[in-house]
C-alpha cells in the first residue's frame, strides 16, 4: 500500500463526486452530459447525439454504432474537474433495450441525476431506473429539462413526480413560463432571477442574475403576467411545501428539483454547482464483511463494466473499476476472491469516453480502467490485504433468444472467441443447451437491440459476418434446483433447460401458459428472474425488484 497520510486521503476522497445520469430515452441525457463536460472545461464545443449532418457527435457516444443510430448503447465513463471537485460522470444508455448496462453502472454511483422532459413528465423507463436507485438508497437530483420548449405546468409536474415515484420533492429553482415565453428561472435560495437570453447550443451564454428586489430591471425584461404567475406558484410552494432536509435527501427520501434547458445551456451551471455542493462524497459499500469505509487505508474496489476493443488498433479489453477504499498506484497487489488469485495492478487509466490517459494515483470514488488479461468478470472484487467480496452485479431474465450462425466454417473459432468476450462484457447473455452442440450456444438479451449491437460488433471488431435465427422463447428463469430435480421437471413438462456461463440452470418457456403450467406441475422448484439469489456476491437489492 503506497503511503498517503490520513489528511491527504480524507481531502482527496471528500472532493470526489461519482454520479450517473438516468432518464427515459430522448429526455436529453446525453445533451446534459455534453453540457456538464463543457462547463468542466473538458470540451470546447458541445455536440448533439443526433448531429449526423455536421458530423459533430456527442463525446460520450464513441462507438461507431452509436454515431450511426443516434442513440447511446453503452455506458460511457468521463472524468473532469470543476473547481475543487473531481467528477466521475457515468453516462448511461436511456433505451430500455440496454437497461442492464444502466443497472450495472448504478452499482458504481454515489448519486444520480434524473432527467425529466418538461413536456412529457415521468415516463416508463424513468420509473424503472428510479426504483433501482431508490432500492440502493442513492440520493437523486431531479432536473426538469427542455423548458425552452412548450412544457406542462410545473406544479403539475411536481405532483406527478411525487405521486408516481413516491418521493417528496423540493424545488430549488422555479421557471418563468416555457417555450417562446420562457424568461428564465427564479433561484429560491438567493431570491434572484436567472434571466434567459440567447439560444446558443454549443457554448455557454452566462445567465444574467438579477435580484427579485430590482423590480425595474426585471419589468423591462419580463412581462408582468409571466413574472406574477411564477411568483404566485412559488408562494403556494412556500405555504404548502415542506422545508428542505439534507438528511432525507442523502437517504434518497427527498429529491431537490432544478429547472432548465440543457440544449441551450440554461440553468446547467447553477445546477452543477449546487449538485457538487450537495451530493455526497464516496460512500461505504456493502460486502461479505459488512460496510467498507472509503477512508480505509487498504485498497479495494469492484468491476462493474468490461469493454473490449475500445481501441481497434490494440484489440484490448478494459475493466472499469470503482475504487471503494484506499489508494490505487501502479504495483499494488490485490486478491480476486472469486478466483482465489493474486495479481499486481499496473498504471490506472483515466477515461474520457474512448480516450484514455495514465494516472499517477487514484482514490476512493474514482472510476479507472485496468487492463483485463481475460479473466475478469463483471462483479469481481479486487482487495488488498483481505478476502471479502462486494455485493455484486446480477444478470436479469432475458426475453429475446436466438442462435447465431456464420456462413464461413473457417471463422467458427473467431466467432466463438468474439461471443465469449462480448458476453463477458454483458453485451448479451450466452447459454449452453445440453441438447445442442456446445459450439452452438443460445444467445439471450433483455432487449432486441442488443442483438443488433452484437452482430455489428462481431463484424466490426472480429471480422465475422453473422446472422441470427430467433428462437420461440419468451421467458427465462434461473433455478437453484438440483440436477435430479431438473431432470424430473423435464420429464413432467416440455421445458427446455440451459446453463449460463457460471454453470447455473435456467428453464426456457415459450409463453405465459408454459410458465404457469410448469409452476403448477413442479411447485417445489423455485424460479428466479435474476441470478442474484444464486451467488453471495450478487446485488441484494435486485431480489426485491426482480424476483417473483
Amino acid at each position: 500500500m503506497p503511503f498517503v497520510d490520513k489528511k491527504t486521503l480524507c481531502d482527496e476522497v471528500n472532493r470526489r463526486r461519482t454520479f450517473a445520469i438516468i432518464s427515459h430515452p430522448d429526455a436529453g441525457k446525453t445533451t446534459m452530459t455534453e453540457k456538464l463536460l463543457l462547463l468542466g472545461g473538458a470540451i470546447r464545443l458541445a455536440g448533439s447525439v443526433k448531429a449526423k449532418k455536421s458530423k459533430k457527435f456527442a463525446t460520450s457516444d464513441w462507438m461507431e454504432l452509436e454515431k450511426q443510430r443516434g442513440i447511446s448503447v453503452s455506458t460511457s465513463v468521463m472524468n473532469f474537474e470543476y473547481r475543487n471537485y473531481i467528477c466521475n460522470l457515468l453516462d448511461t444508455p436511456g433505451h430500455q433495450d440496454f437497461s442492464e448496462d444502466t443497472y450495472r453502472t448504478l452499482a458504481a454511483a454515489d448519486a444520480a441525476i434524473m432527467l425529466i422532459d418538461a413536456a412529457k413528465g415521468v415516463e416508463p423507463q424513468t420509473i424503472k431506473l428510479f426504483e433501482v436507485c431508490k432500492l440502493r438508497g442513492i440520493p437523486i437530483f431531479t432536473f426538469v429539462n427542455k423548458l425552452d420548449r412548450e412544457a406542462r405546468d410545473p406544479l403539475e409536474l411536481m405532483h406527478e413526480i411525487e405521486s408516481v415515484l413516491g418521493i417528496p420533492t423540493y424545488p430549488m429553482s422555479w421557471p418563468v413560463s416555457s417555450g417562446e415565453r420562457f424568461r428564465g428561472i427564479i433561484e429560491r435560495e438567493t431570491k434572484s432571477l436567472h434571466y434567459f437570453e440567447g439560444r446558443n447550443t454549443t457554448t455557454e451564454t452566462a445567465a444574467r442574475v438579477i435580484p427579485l428586489t430590482d423590480k425595474e430591471q426585471i419589468s423591462s425584461l419580463v412581462p408582468e403576467e409571466l413574472l406574477q404567475e411564477a411568483l404566485e406558484s412559488l408562494e403556494m410552494l412556500e405555504m404548502a411545501g415542506d422545508d428542505f432536509s439534507h438528511e432525507k435527501f442523502l437517504k434518497g427520501e427527498l429529491s431537490p428539483v432544478f429547472f432548465g434547458a440543457a440544449m441551450t445551456n440554461f440553468g446547467v451551471r447553477l445546477f452543477l454547482e449546487k449538485f457538487l455542493e450537495m451530493s455526497p462524497p464516496p460512500s461505504a459499500k456493502g460486502s461479505s464483511q459488512g460496510k467498507i469505509d472509503p477512508l480505509s487505508s487498504e485498497f479495494s474496489g469492484f468491476i462493474f463494466k468490461i469493454q473490449a476493443n475500445m481501441d481497434p488498433k490494440h484489440r484490448d479489453r478494459i475493466a472499469f473499476l470503482r475504487i471503494v477504499s484506499g489508494v490505487y498506484e501502479a504495483g499494488v497487489n490485490v486478491t480476486i476472491p472469486r478466483l482465489n488469485r493474486e495479481i499486481r495492478l499496473t498504471h490506472p487509466q483515466q477515461f474520457f469516453a474512448q480516450d484514455r490517459s495514465t494516472l499517477d494515483r487514484a482514490f476512493a470514488g474514482d472510476v479507472v480502467g485496468i487492463y483485463d488479461p481475460g479473466f475478469f468478470s463483471i462483479g469481481d472484487s479486487l482487495v488488498e490485504g483481505g478476502n471479502f467480496e462486494f455485493e455484486g452485479i446480477p444478470s436479469f431474465a432475458p426475453e429475446n433468444f436466438a442462435v447465431v450462425r456464420t456462413t464461413s466454417a473457417l471463422k467458427r473459432k473467431q466467432l466463438l472467441k468474439g461471443l465469449v468476450q462480448l458476453c463477458q462484457e454483458g453485451t448479451v447473455q450466452m447459454f449452453v443447451d445440453e441438447s445442442r452442440a456446445a459450439s452452438d450456444p443460445v444467445l439471450a438479451a433483455v432487449g432486441s437491440l442488443q442483438f443488433d449491437v452484437l452482430l455489428f460488433r462481431l463484424k466490426n471488431e472480429y471480422n465475422v459476418d453473422c446472422a441470427l435465427d430467433n428462437l420461440a422463447f419468451k421467458h427465462a428463469r434461473w433455478t437453484n434446483a438440483s440436477a435430479e430435480e431438473v431432470a424430473e421437471a423435464k420429464s413432467k413438462t416440455d421445458v427446455v433447460t440451459v446453463r449460463d456461463m457460471q454453470g447455473n440452470y435456467l428453464f426456457l418457456f415459450k409463453n405465459d401458459f408454459a410458465l404457469s403450467y410448469f409452476q403448477e406441475n413442479c411447485p417445489k422448484i423455485s424460479l428466479f428472474k435474476s441470478n442474484s439469489t444464486l451467488h453471495g456476491n450478487m446485488m441484494k437489492m435486485s431480489t426485491d425488484l426482480f424476483e417473483e
